[in-house]
C-alpha cells in the first residue's frame, strides 16, 4: 500500500490528463486511477498506424510514457509536478489490435526520484495481446503542478 500525501489525487490526476493536448489529440481516455495506478485505452485509428497497420511505436511509447507517469504523479504532492527523465521501451510483439490499454504502476517512490513500470495490451480478434513494457524513472518537480 502506498502512502498518498494528496487524498484529492484523483481529481489532479485527472486535471492533469485533461490538460494534455497530445491525448486529446489521438483520442486516448484515463480509464482508471488508484494509488501507484493508471490506466489509459486508446482506440485503434489509421492516423495512429506504421505502414503495415499496426499502432506506431511512437504511438505505444506515449501510451506508456503517460501511465507511468500518471501513475508516479499519484503520489506526488498537490503542488507537485511530473516530468519524464528517462524511460526503456521493450516492443515485445506488433500492437495490432482494435484498442491498446496502458496500465502504469508505481514500483518505488521516492521524495524526488520515482520509478515506474507499464504494460501496454492490445485488444482485438486475437484477444489481448502483451505488445510492451515499459520502465520510467520520473522526476517530482515541487512546487510546479499543473497551472
Amino acid at each position: 500500500m502506498w502512502r498518498v500525501s494528496d487524498p484529492d489525487f484523483e481529481a489532479r490526476v485527472k486535471a492533469a490528463f485533461d490538460a494534455q493536448p497530445l491525448m486529446r489529440f489521438i483520442g486516448a481516455a484515463l480509464t482508471r486511477v488508484g494509488a501507484g495506478e493508471c490506466c489509459i485505452d486508446l482506440p485503434f485509428r489509421t492516423e495512429l498506424s506504421q505502414q503495415n497497420g499496426f499502432f506506431h511505436g511512437g504511438i505505444v511509447g506515449a501510451l506508456a510514457d503517460n501511465a507511468g507517469g500518471y501513475a508516479g504523479y499519484t503520489l506526488m504532492a498537490a503542488d507537485a509536478g511530473v516530468l519524464t527523465v528517462e524511460y526503456k521501451l521493450n516492443l515485445m510483439a506488433p500492437a495490432q489490435g482494435d484498442r491498446m490499454v496502458a496500465e502504469g504502476q508505481v514500483l518505488r517512490a521516492g521524495r524526488n526520484l520515482v520509478v515506474t513500470r507499464a504494460d501496454v495490451f492490445v485488444d482485438g480478434e486475437n484477444g489481448r495481446i502483451h505488445c510492451a513494457t515499459m520502465q520510467q524513472t520520473l522526476m517530482t518537480m515541487h512546487g510546479k503542478g499543473v497551472a
